[in-house]
């Protein structure tokens, strides 16, 4: 395994990353939003099963 932000050795007090640099620029790159989740984009279909469920919420 080697560091995600700079592909040098892990160290043991820094692991995965290799020194103090790297996992504060990792953890900057969190709290900026640099790394997302993907979704799946929904069709047309999901949207429509979506609304209804939200409504059967509602009514009951």
């Amino acid at each position: 395994m080697t560091c995600p932000i700079c592909a040098g050795a892990p160290t043991e007090k820094y692991k995965p990353f290799c020194s103090r640099r790297c996992s504060e620029e990792d953890l900057g790159k969190w709290l900026k939003g640099s790394y997302r989740i993907p979704i799946k984009e929904l069709d047309e279909n999901d949207k429509i099963e979506k609304d209804i469920k939200v409504d059967k919420t509602f009514i009951n």
